[in-house]
């Protein structure tokens, strides 16, 4: 019995629409945090609130925090706050899209679709560290003078980006297999009828 991955209970159908939802949500949140990230690049934080996430020691933080001034400060709390939604979103995405590509590469053995459920799986994964990644900012933001939360939004950053990309890769080769499968059967067909 080979391990099964989050939302295989749904119908392909389901799954193609919940798919689809999960994505123009994921893209409007991401559009929302990119317009509410703009103030925060700044020579300290080129990267914006990429660059807090991996700053590692709290005095690099503390300058990237005084370098927003009070505006970019509500910005990046807003920012935080909004990236619950994010996380929970892009995670279910993510995860969904590992699952339907999985789906569609079982004929090509066993290794590739499992490959995709654990990393669907890894995606829930993501969304926890990037919660405490974002408690750990928050707290930051507010003025904690402790140095573990920078040390702490640091070390679930890297992950997290690991396994987002993983997912996506995944995912994008998987795209390419599906499609490149479509269209040698289609020739092959177009051979035959001649």
């Amino acid at each position: 019995m080979s391990p099964r991955g989050p939302f295989e209970w749904l119908s392909a159908s389901v799954q193609e629409r919940a798919f689809i939802a999960l994505l123009i949500i994921t893209l409007a949140v991401m559009a929302g945090l990119n317009a509410l990230g703009r103030p925060l690049q700044t020579e300290v934080a080129p990267g914006g609130i990429v660059s807090f996430e991996f700053a590692g020691n709290l005095t690099l933080a503390q300058r990237m925090v005084a370098s927003w001034g009070h505006r970019g400060q509500v910005h990046a709390g807003l920012s935080l706050g909004l990236d619950y939604l994010f996380l929970v979103a892009y995670a279910s995405a993510i995860a969904l899209g590992c699952v339907r590509v999985a789906r569609r590469l079982s004929g090509r053995g066993k290794f590739l679709p499992l490959v995709g459920v654990v990393l669907a799986w890894a995606q829930f994964g993501a969304a926890l560290l990037d919660s405490v990644e974002n408690y750990a900012l928050i707290l930051v933001l507010l003025g904690s003078q402790q140095e573990l939360w920078p040390v702490v939004a640091r070390w679930c950053a890297m992950p997290k980006f690991l396994i987002v990309g993983l997912g996506l890769v995944y995912i994008g080769v998987g795209f390419v297999l599906i499609v490149g499968e479509k269209i040698s059967v289609s020739r092959g067909r177009q051979g035959m009828a001649r």
